[in-house]
């Protein structure tokens, strides 16, 4: 016969473990979790002599996970997510009440979310609806504690994916885009050193795509640029490249719409080794309520019409 949880073991015990280990420190947990430093102390020593191992490693200066630790980690997350997401059905259905959260990278969020959140709002169990945006890391740890219940966007790189699954929709390549009539913007095929005297707009180096372009660069021949402005930004990447001659490195589906209505221009790259995965990422095992299964048939469908 299987053995029970040690009934010794609180949700303040796995609150607290989990909260620090988020925050990177004691004391940040506490703020966060309304509690004093010596409390959020406690409960860690109290869950690691429950345990009967050391879950941080104290001898480095930097808060740091043991083994052991990072094992328990995987497992008090999910727990934790799970007893969220069934506290809050419970609650809506007391109350007549539904939301659906996701978040949305930037890939998707001008692209295929729109029409799949037209799509939802049109079916029987429409609902409210809150779409997180935000870099990849961000929205994977709202994900991993069930403050949402999936992510659109492209694929994290695979030390990100711990505990999350993810499903393939289509793959989209990056996109190098201007103003109509640049002066790159005729070239029969570009050479990506002649941007060295224009400014450029690039993804910041925790963004998933950067790799990507770093890649692309590198292969090229490019180092930096004289010129370089690093934003998560697209209003911002579109306002600036209609303002005059910078470049702005971009994922296509960002600028889908622009492209395909002449606002701003695709100049002549090769990008075809920046392609890559674009689809539903979720936490698994996870089981998705109604609304949100219904959500997520939105997004698929949007995407299927995009190919």
């Amino acid at each position: 016969m299987a053995s029970l949880l040690d009934p010794r073991i609180k949700l303040r015990h796995l609150t607290c473990f989990v909260e620090v280990t988020r925050r990177g420190g004691v004391a940040r947990a506490g703020s966060a979790l309304g509690m004093s430093q010596p409390a959020v102390s406690k409960a860690i020593a109290e869950l690691e002599a429950i345990l009967g191992v050391a879950l941080f490693d104290r001898s480095r200066r930097a808060l740091a996970l043991t083994a052991h630790g990072e094992m328990f980690l995987r497992f008090a997350t999910a727990g934790l997510a799970t007893l969220r997401q069934g506290a809050d059905s419970v609650a809506e259905a007391l109350a007549g009440t539904g939301m659906v959260a996701f978040g949305a990278l930037p890939t998707v969020a001008a692209g295929i979310v729109p029409l799949a959140l037209k799509r939802f709002a049109a079916s029987p169990l429409a609902c409210r609806t809150l779409v997180e945006s935000g870099p990849s890391q961000y929205l994977l740890e709202l994900l991993r504690t069930a403050a949402i219940s999936f992510v659109a966007g492209r694929m994290a790189s695979p030390e990100a994916m711990q505990g999350l699954s993810f499903e393939h929709l289509y793959s989209e390549e990056l996109a190098f885009v201007v103003r109509p009539g640049h002066p790159l913007a005729e070239a029969g095929r570009l050479d990506l050193r002649a941007m060295a005297d224009f400014e450029v707009l690039l993804p910041p180096r925790r963004a998933i795509i950067r790799p990507e372009v770093d890649a692309l660069l590198l292969a090229a021949g490019v180092g930096r640029f004289a010129f370089e402005i690093e934003t998560v930004s697209n209003s911002l990447g579109r306002s600036y490249v209609l303002l005059g001659d910078a470049v702005w490195i971009i994922s296509r589906g960002v600028v889908a719409r622009d492209l395909a209505t002449g606002v701003l221009r695709s100049l002549p790259v090769d990008a075809g080794a920046t392609l890559g995965p674009v689809g539903i990422t979720t936490r698994t095992g996870a089981e998705l309520t109604l609304p949100a299964q219904a959500m997520l048939a939105a997004i698929r469908q949007a995407a299927a019409l995009r190919a």
